[in-house]
This record gives structure tokens, C-alpha cells and sequence, in this order.
């Protein structure tokens, strides 16, 4: 008896190799940013030491890294787009050996399956080959001869441009353009010791020469080169050891955009170890606020499994407490010096041999560091304030510390003043009480919003940001950025972003937008003030209805009389 099929069932049929390849390839290639992970995990397991990547159209026309490694013969070329085709390892055993951050063999091959695929290698400057191979192709690809420097060029060009369902979700190109280059600035944070370099259309918009610690490279990178409040520490468990860059107090964020784990030089996705993180330094920051930093975990391969995602953004450890303990414990421990004492040790330090510099070399240090402290010699009538700007009311300035703090003296106590913090309060009252200046722009800033949400925030909010001194305007499929506040200094990329970051905003719109704004306008860590300015100040910032910045952070520290004879034994 013949059986009927339900209407609407189908039966069960085996998918055709290449679209099942296709299918697949998709997992591995999501977007333009994927293809900028696997390409330069290849140049970086390739031993390069100067890598650059060229992106256009958010990389969907063209993504492309090239590197000097020490690049691959013919034989290689004609195998290295077949699927699983690896160089990296022989069988599953060696999954618990690999130090690579490639290992599947998928990269490559995902790529030829979803765009045109151009790879340029050569093991020498005597001989080089160039494959192209594209998406439905069989048979042996092409391959013909080349010039080229020791290294790989690897270009994928028109991504999805024959898989059009998949190309229509795909962001606009500034929004992928942007998770490409999150992408690359990842990279180059866990190799501090390469070169790399980013253009996108045509423009070279990032340059990190090669740096001696992961430090300077997290400073370099998310903090525009300014890591002086900065530290790193490193620590040692059994199969495992870790370097924490970190920033003190001085660099709280309202978020944890910058906080990264990275393991084995991979970024991870490991609520755990920024829990570890936060914990570590928790007493430190203002409520609500959270640390700047990054975890670098170096791990024995046989305690860590990378297997167990497609992109490798996870990871399963074979001791996670141990690590989480180790890490929260150590940075526990490096926080006490500065509740105790008021400093943080300088410099690379590992705390789990206990070598730290003694608190009397600390405050050596302090002063025998050149530019540390401004000396403002004495007065000829020192029971007598001076006539001038070095006087106002009751208070007298003594001189700047450490280019960050003025010094005044008012009746009987020492007061330690933090110039950003209270130029920042001294602003965001100007702006509450006064309103916020605009200056129109001559020439609008157009962009491009990621989403329909964004759309949606900006349309809603537009009318409250017009208040705030942001004259947006929508115009078509682009918006406008017609007026900002007066003497705003960011570039249009940084505008964006700022704007951007309000549709995160913990407090209410306009509370977030002033602190921001007041921060942005306040005199830096470094900044010069002349004793009047300095004192001017000083006056303005006692003369507010609270004492802390908008952030939360005090403005400053008093020292009564009775204190200081307490602290010398003058009792």
C-alpha cells in the first residue's frame, strides 16, 4: 500500500556538498569582522612581526591583511582553501598541545565558499605565487606565478555577493567598518611587541608601533597614549600566569567597554575573570563606577579547552576558581598599598614572588623624580600672606604637586586639591545653573545610525538633546550634527561615539551628558596653572554647594594642623 505524505512535508534529503559548504561557511563568516579574526590569527601564527589590514566598505568590497611571516610554498596554495586543510595540527590528541590561535582549518575555506579569495605568498623574495579561487568552484584553483617580499597578502573581495539573503543583514558600512576595527585594536592588544596598521578607504586610520609592555599598549590603544595612571602586576599559579593592566581610580568608567580578558592572546568572553577584576579593586572606585583594565592569561594548552565555539570567544578551564582566586586575591593585595598609604606601586610588579618596593623607597621615589613637585620658594614674611594673586580671602596658595594638585592653605588646614576634579564640578554647576553655550557648526557632520533602535532613541530624544547644546537633524537615510556645545574638542569619530553611549546612560539623559561635557572641558592631569589661575580655582571650587565631581570622586583632601603634628610625632 502506497502511504501519502502530509500536506506541507518534505522528505528527508541529503544537501548538495556545495551548499552545504556555503551553509557553514556562514557560522564561521557572520560578517566582515570575522574575516578580520581569521585573517590576521593566520598572519600572527605565521611568526610576522609588522602586520597591516585595508578594509573598504565596512569590508564587505574588500577585506585584506598582509603580513611579513614566513609565507607558504605553491603546494601549500593549491591546499590551503579546501576545507579543513591545516598546518597546525595532525590529529585530535593535538588539540591539548596547540599554542595556535588558529587550528581548524576553516578559515580560509569559509572564505572562498562566501567571497572571491586572492592569496599572495612567498617564502623568499625569489619566488611567489598567487592563488585566486571563488565561490561554486571546483576542480584545481588558479594558481600563477608573482612577485612579492617574504609574507602573505590574503584579499577576500565582494563578501556574499552570491549569497545576496545573507548580504541584506549585514550592518551599514560605518557600523561594520567599526567592528572590524574593534577587532584589530583586540589583536594588537595582545601583542604589544608587533607593528600594526589599519586603513579603511583609502585612509590610514591606525598606527601601533611595536611597544615593550602590555601596558603601554593598552594606553596607546583605548586611552590615546595617556597611561599614567596605569599599572601592571603579574602573577603565578601552577600551569598558569597572568599580567593585569589596570587603571586606579583616576580612570573609572561609567561602564566596562574597557575591560578585556584575553587567554592564550585570544579574547574571551569570561564574565568570571572581569567579575575577579572588579572584585580585586572593589573600595576603590565611586559607586556605580567600575576599573579600566585587561586580564592576560598565559595557560598550559592541557588545562584549557578553545574547542568549544566556532569563533573561539569562549574557553572551558580545567581550574577556573583557582585562576579567579589568584587573580582577585593578587590585585586585592596591590590595592591595600594605596589604602594604606596613599600610593600604588610603580612599574611591573609580581606579587606572587612578593618583590614590591618599600614604602620609604616609594616616597623617595616621589620626590627624586624629575618635574615631580613644583617648589615655590618662601616668602620673605612667611606670618604675613604676600600681596597679589597669591592671597584671596582667607586662602593662600603654596604650589602645585605632581602637575595634578594645587596646594592652598586656609586658616588652619592644608588642602590638597585634584584640578580636574574640581574644575569638572566647577563646570557642570556653570552649566546647570547657567545652561550650556552652542556654537553652530558651519559645516554639518553627517552619520549614518546602526539601527532602527537608533533611529527610533535619536528621534525620541532629539528635542532634549537640543537642550543639551546637540542640534541633530534627520535628513533622509543620514542625520546631521548641526551644533555642539561651545568649545567642544573632539573629532567627529569621538562625537559619534559619545552621543552613541547615551542610549546607555545609567542616570538620566541630561545628568550623564553634563558630567560628560564637564569632564571633557576640565584642566587634565599635566595641565599648567599659574598661581592665579591656580588660586582663582581653588576659590571657585570652595564656593560650590558640594565638594565631589560629578562622578562621585572628591574634589579634595584636608590636613588640619593638629593632623600633621600627629603624623611627625609633634604631639
Amino acid at each position: 500500500m502506497k502511504m501519502t505524505r502530509p500536506p506541507g512535508t518534505h522528505s528527508i534529503e541529503i544537501l548538495p556538498p556545495e551548499e552545504a559548504r556555503r551553509i557553514a561557511a556562514g557560522e564561521v563568516i557572520d560578517r566582515p569582522s570575522a574575516l578580520v579574526r581569521e585573517f590576521l590569527d593566520n598572519a600572527l601564527d605565521a611568526g610576522s612581526d609588522q602586520i597591516e589590514l585595508l578594509i573598504e566598505e565596512g569590508g564587505v568590497r574588500l577585506t585584506e591583511v598582509v603580513d611579513n611571516g614566513h609565507g607558504m610554498t605553491r603546494e601549500d596554495l593549491e591546499r590551503c582553501w579546501l576545507p579543513h586543510a591545516t598546518s597546525k595540527i595532525r590529529s585530535l590528541d593535538d588539540l591539548n598541545r596547540a599554542r595556535t590561535l588558529g587550528f581548524r582549518g576553516e578559515a580560509l575555506a569559509a572564505a572562498a565558499a562566501v567571497s572571491r579569495l586572492e592569496v599572495l605568498s612567498s617564502q623568499d623574495e625569489s619566488e611567489a605565487w598567487l592563488l585566486r579561487v571563488g565561490p561554486g568552484e571546483h576542480g584545481p584553483p588558479c594558481i600563477e606565478p608573482a612577485r612579492r617580499r617574504r609574507g602573505t597578502s590574503i584579499r577576500s573581495l565582494g563578501l556574499y555577493d552570491t549569497i545576496p539573503a545573507r548580504k541584506r543583514f549585514l550592518k551599514r558600512a560605518g557600523s561594520e567598518a567599526a567592528s572590524c576595527r574593534q577587532i584589530f585594536n583586540e589583536k594588537a592588544l595582545a601583542f604589544p611587541g608587533l607593528t600594526f596598521r589599519f586603513t579603511q578607504d583609502g585612509v590610514l586610520k591606525s598606527f601601533f608601533p611595536a611597544l615593550g609592555s602590555y601596558k603601554e599598549r593598552f594606553a596607546q590603544i583605548c586611552l590615546e597614549g595617556e597611561g599614567g595612571f596605569l599599572h601592571e602586576i603579574h602573577l603565578q599559579g601552577e600551569g598558569f600566569s597572568l599580567t593585569l593592566v589596570f587603571g586606579g581610580p583616576e580612570l573609572y568608567r561609567q561602564d566596562r567597554r574597557l575591560q578585556f580578558v584575553f587567554a592564550n592572546n585570544r579574547r574571551i568572553q569570561d564574565y568570571s575573570f572581569l567579575q575577579a577584576l572588579e572584585y580585586g579593586l572593589d573600595g576603590l572606585f565611586p559607586n556605580g563606577t567600575h576599573p579600566v583594565g585587561a586580564v592576560f592569561l598565559s595557560i598550559d594548552p592541557g588545562l584549557a579547552d578553545f574547542n568549544i565555539h566556532p569563533a573561539k570567544r569562549e574557553a572551558r578551564f580545567m581550574d577556573r576558581l583557582l585562576i579567579h582566586h589568584t587573580l582577585s586575591s593578587g590585585l586585592r593585595s596591590f590595592a591595600g598599598h594605596l589604602k594604606r598609604t596613599g600610593f600604588f606601586v610603580s612599574g611591573p610588579e609580581d606579587l606572587g614572588l612578593g618583590d614590591t618596593p618599600s614604602y620609604a623607597q616609594l616616597a623617595l621615589d616621589s620626590f627624586t623624580q624629575p618635574r615631580a613637585a613644583e617648589y615655590i620658594p618662601p616668602y620673605e614674611a612667611p606670618h604675613e600672606p604676600p600681596p597679589g594673586p597669591q592671597a584671596q580671602g582667607s586662602l593662600r596658595y603654596l604650589g602645585r604637586l605632581f602637575n595634578l594638585f594645587i596646594l592652598v592653605q586656609r586658616d588652619e588646614k592644608l588642602y590638597i586639591i585634584d584640578q580636574h576634579a574640581a574644575h569638572e564640578g566647577i563646570l557642570y554647576h556653570r552649566f546647570t545653573t547657567q545652561g550650556i553655550p552652542v556654537q553652530e557648526l558651519l559645516v554639518a557632520i553627517p552619520f549614518e545610525t546602526e539601527d532602527r533602535e537608533e533611529d527610533a532613541f535619536l528621534e525620541e530624544k532629539r528635542e532634549e538633546l537640543s537642550k543639551l547644546g546637540l542640534l541633530i537633524r534627520h535628513a533622509g537615510d543620514t542625520w546631521n550634527i548641526e551644533a555642539l556645545p561651545s568649545g567642544w574638542t573632539m573629532t567627529d569619530q569621538e562625537t559619534l561615539e559619545e552621543i552613541r553611549s547615551l542610549r546607555n546612560a545609567k542616570t538620566n539623559l541630561a545628568e550623564s551628558w553634563l558630567a560628560k561635557l564637564s569632564c571633557s572641558g576640565a584642566v587634565k592631569d599635566g595641565d599648567y596653572l599659574d598661581p592665579e589661575g591656580a588660586l582663582k580655582l581653588a576659590k571657585e571650587a570652595f564656593d560650590l554647594p558640594f565638594s565631589r565631581c560629578p562622578h562621585g570622586r572628591p574634589m579634595w583632601v584636608e590636613l588640619s594642623r593638629d593632623e600633621l603634628l600627629k603624623a611627625v610625632k609633634r604631639t
